[in-house]
């Protein structure tokens, strides 16, 4: 029979010690674990993807900013190397033009460098007869013919195709015009020289004038005129006119 091929069970009068509290805790944390998401293994794949994707983007952001990094040390070193270059064929100039604009004395430009960088340029003149001392220690006439002599000396090195100059020579001397434009003259080849000025000397070199002149009625006029296409001796009649 049945009965006898079953035994039956132990029965159990009282829990171990300890076990009903146990009991009672797993049961508290299986409380807390509710209620779960059943979409959470989905979720989880999603964010991993999305994870990965970012990562990869990561990667090519430092990839490519390290790049660039490279390119702009590389820049840098090679403008440093342009300037130098450039730098020192203006300052070779400079003392030349320097020596001609002023019939002699002496000029030169100088880096001012702190810790390894280049913080300005130094410019030193000693024109004819004078000690050698900084723009401050120069009259007016000598800072303006310091400041065309630089001037012509970047544009020796690097010529432009025109150059606006306005009241450059309104403080040179006659002597000084004469070599000013003497340095005009061999830089037009290269350069078209657009000059605002009432210089005499400097109108009498200029291939066409745009200016006022006034009239015996008081009317003052506007005024162009070729002088590649006059006399040499009527010239001077016109130069009291203002170029443009």
């Amino acid at each position: 029979p049945l009965d006898a091929i079953v035994s039956p069970l132990p029965v159990v009068e009282a829990l171990p010690e300890g076990l009903e509290r146990q009991i009672r805790d797993l049961r508290t944390q299986i409380r807390r674990l509710e209620p779960v998401n059943l979409a959470a293994k989905e979720e989880y794949d999603e964010l991993e993807a999305r994870h990965g994707f970012l990562r990869e983007q990561m990667a090519d952001l430092e990839s490519a900013s390290s790049h660039l990094r490279q390119i702009i040390t590389e820049l840098d070193e090679m403008m440093e190397t342009t300037f130098r270059t450039t730098f020192k064929a203006v300052a070779s100039e400079f003392s030349r033009i320097f020596e001609l604009l002023f019939n002699g004395g002496t000029a030169r430009l100088t880096l001012l460098e702190e810790d390894g960088e280049t913080k300005g340029v130094d410019i030193m003149a000693r024109p004819p007869g004078k000690r050698t001392s900084g723009l401050g220690m120069l009259s007016g006439g000598e800072r303006t013919l310091t400041a065309v002599a630089l001037l012509f000396a970047v544009m020796r090195v690097s010529p432009t195709p025109f150059c606006i100059l306005d009241e450059v020579d309104a403080m040179l001397d006659e002597a000084n015009v004469g070599r000013f434009r003497a340095m005009l003259r061999d830089l037009a080849r290269q350069t078209q020289f657009i000059i605002i000025t009432h210089n005499r000397g400097t109108v009498e070199v200029a291939d066409t004038i745009y200016g006022v002149s006034m009239g015996d009625d008081g009317v003052s006029q506007i005024l162009s005129l070729s002088l590649e296409d006059l006399p040499a001796s009527d010239v001077g009649e016109h130069s009291d006119l203002r170029k443009e």
